[in-house]
């Protein structure tokens, strides 16, 4: 297994001024890697490596001698916008990068010439979804939300009897998905109306999801499934992802198949991949409460007990378009722990979701389910922070919320934080709702 090296001395500093400030999410101990384009060019779409408020384009560092020629090799062999052939390296290629721009950007590197003609400032790329997502699987490992949403339906009951010995997940779809700056349309469809007879319109109660996505490195051949002992070496890195939700929708469609409408429409992704090597300081043991089960023989190991979890703050934050034109800034709506609030761990997820024989592919997407923290204040979803809609959401500026409306836009954010270490971030995740498209007469 990987381990922490030199890579996350907390006292590394880079030639790249801005990586060096204190708030950044993109210190020299992160290197989130992504797909970017300079803003309003025709170019494809190319591997960059976010530092501070700079990418450094990896195929200019590559061209310029930077890179070691497996890694040179991996990049080049890259479909145009995708990163799929790189991921499916796996560890040892990715370590080679992360090594390499490491030691190329730390202060005093006898590389800064040949590497700084390959910078391009953030404020003039935009960026895209890093890879091609040929499977999109959502699972609903946040205990708290599950317990919180399961009580407004069955107060006695609220969590099914499987939910604590099983990962449970759907297949969601790919198509749909989009990176931060998103906007989207109002969904519509089908809603429960008065002695069940449905009415169609738009979406009245639109929500979004506080999730994070795991990224699959290399695959496994179907028919194999990938143990425990393997799992952690088959992910890639870790997203933010906004899995918005039409709860009215879903409420008259999910029986008995799960979501489909109320989920298809759009989910949000952050745009840089945070590899789980710069996770490393920030890894946490997973452990049961007493009285709790404990995972079936498949899904439990040594190092899954010893450091599967991760210790990551979770937000959310909404800008109504109230807010926007008055030039206010996001309000926080809460905050939460990914290891309080996660009951399985990706490695646990990934083994589960293999052991039928699945074959998981390069680039795959593994949504975490929504982060709730134990709090009714750190709901990770509006169904929770209003009780079902039943309670108003009051904002600073006076408005009030029980559920989305047109113009707002979700901000999600997460940063990790350990003393010893250097804070890293996940940089924004943001989608705004547009109104319903009208429909065609």
């Amino acid at each position: 297994m990987y381990r922490i090296d030199d890579t996350h001395d907390a006292s590394l500093t880079s030639w790249v001024e801005s990586a060096n400030a204190p708030a950044t999410d993109f210190p020299i101990q992160n290197l989130p890697i992504g797909m970017f384009r300079r803003a309003g060019s025709a170019e494809g779409f190319r591997p960059g490596v976010a530092i501070g408020d700079q990418v450094v384009d990896l195929l200019a560092a590559a061209d310029a001698g930077v890179l070691p020629d497996d890694v040179v090799a991996a990049l080049r062999a890259c479909a145009p916008g995708q990163l799929n052939a790189f991921m499916a390296q796996g560890r040892g290629v990715r370590v080679g990068l992360r090594r390499a721009l490491s030691q190329a950007l730390r202060q005093g590197s006898a590389q800064q010439a040949r590497l700084q003609p390959c910078l391009v400032a953030q404020s003039a790329v935009e960026l895209a979804v890093p890879c091609r997502i040929d499977g999109y699987t959502d699972f609903y490992t946040g205990i708290h939300h599950a317990t919180s949403v399961g009580k407004l339906f069955r107060p006695d009951n609220p969590l099914m009897p499987n939910y604590k010995w099983v990962p449970i997940g759907y297949h969601g779809r790919t198509s749909s998905i989009g990176v931060s700056g998103q906007s989207f349309h109002r969904p519509q469809g089908q809603i429960k109306g008065a002695a069940d007879v449905p009415e169609f319109g738009p979406c009245r109660r639109l929500d979004y999801e506080l999730e994070l996505g795991a990224f699959v490195g290399p695959g496994n051949p179907l028919g194999r499934p990938v143990p425990m002992a393997e799992a952690e070496e088959h992910l890639f890195g870790l997203v933010l992802l906004n899995d918005w939700s039409a709860r009215d929708l879903q409420a008259w469609e999910y029986q008995p198949l799960g979501p489909f409408l109320a989920k298809n429409f759009a989910t949000t992704i952050s745009p840089w991949i945070v590899t789980m090597e710069a996770l490393e300081p920030f890894r946490a043991p997973f452990v049961r409460a007493e009285g709790e089960p404990q995972p079936l023989p498949y899904l439990d190991g040594a190092e899954n007990r010893e450091r599967g979890a991760l210790d990551l703050e979770l937000e959310v934050w909404l800008q109504t378009a109230a807010m926007r034109e008055a030039g206010l800034p996001p309000e926080r709506l809460m905050r939460s722990n990914f290891k309080d609030a996660a009951y399985w761990t990706l490695a646990q997820m990934l083994a589960h979701h293999t052991i039928n024989g699945c074959n998981l592919q390069p680039g795959d997407l593994l949504g975490t389910g929504t982060q709730s923290g134990p709090s009714p204040e750190q709901g990770g979803s509006l169904l929770e922070l209003t009780a079902g809609g039943k309670q108003e959401l009051r904002l600073s500026n006076g408005e009030t919320r029980t559920f989305l409306r047109d113009g707002d836009t979700v901000v999600l954010r997460a940063h990790a934080e350990r003393p010893g270490f250097r804070r890293i971030g996940f940089g924004d995740c943001a989608g705004t709702v547009l109104p319903a498209v009208p429909l065609s007469p």
